[in-house]
């Protein structure tokens, strides 16, 4: 699904990520999780676009894309929810997503169930009732489940998420972890990006710690339980 080899990446003359190499495959949840810093954000806008690499390869389904602009991999089939959301605060629920839509029904998606605004109101119901509102004046959580609804009416065949539990009640971390899970058992794949190891645990397939920009653990398969109760290892990288 996605291949990147050899990626470096940063800011001027700042490297922050080096030498990253992973692959999502189908219908996979990976988890890329690391301390403040680390450059967890750097690796998302450097997949989606945004930050532009120093060298290596992005591949996405099989196409190289690691020079193609932001919204031609949006179009391409890969979303992302930014940390910050970057939502339209000014416009209503609905007016957000239905700008959405209007990108997703224009790309070639390979899914055989794209999602619908009636969908997501089912997937999030709150946005139904709230549809009228001012995204600005949602709350925290609100704002998230529309972030994420807004992805997926891209019909992306990967979805992104950067600290999807980030700023979040127990209540709307518990609520979004469950949003992914019913993702997950749709075949969705995803990147999800975390400080918050134990919040996504139950629902990534595998992944990999990030430290000073560089993979340096790989936690596999089945494999979480172990690097959670390993205390010398999650002390080494994330602190405590």
């Amino acid at each position: 699904m996605l291949t990147i080899q050899n990626l470096h990446a940063g800011y001027g003359s700042v490297s922050v990520l080096q030498d990253i190499n992973l692959e999502i495959r189908p219908s996979e949840i990976l988890a890329i999780v690391g301390a403040n810093g680390a450059g967890k954000s750097t690796l998302v806008r450097a997949i989606c676009g945004l930050l532009k690499t120093g060298s290596g390869e992005v591949r996405f389904r099989d196409k190289e894309i690691t020079h193609m602009p932001a919204h031609l991999r949006a179009r391409a089939g890969l979303a992302v929810v930014l940390e910050n959301r970057r939502l339209w605060g000014e416009l209503s629920v609905k007016d957000n997503l239905r700008l959405a839509r209007s990108v997703g029904e224009k790309r070639n998606s390979t899914s055989t169930n794209p999602y619908s605004m009636n969908d997501l109101y089912d997937l999030f119901p709150v946005l139904h009732q709230r549809e009228s509102s001012l995204v600005e004046l949602l709350s925290g959580g609100e704002q998230q489940m529309v972030a994420i609804a807004r992805a997926l009416l891209l019909q992306p065949d990967l979805l992104i998420m950067d600290e999807p539990s980030a700023g979040l009640s127990p209540l709307m971390v518990k609520n979004t972890l469950s949003v992914i899970q019913n993702l997950k058992s749709k075949g969705m794949s995803m990147l999800l990006v975390e400080q918050n190891v134990a919040a996504i645990a139950d629902v990534a397939d595998r992944g990999y710690v990030i430290n000073l920009g560089r993979l340096v653990h790989e936690v596999p398969q089945g494999g979480w339980s172990g690097f959670l109760t390993n205390e010398s290892l999650f002390k080494a990288y994330f602190g405590g």
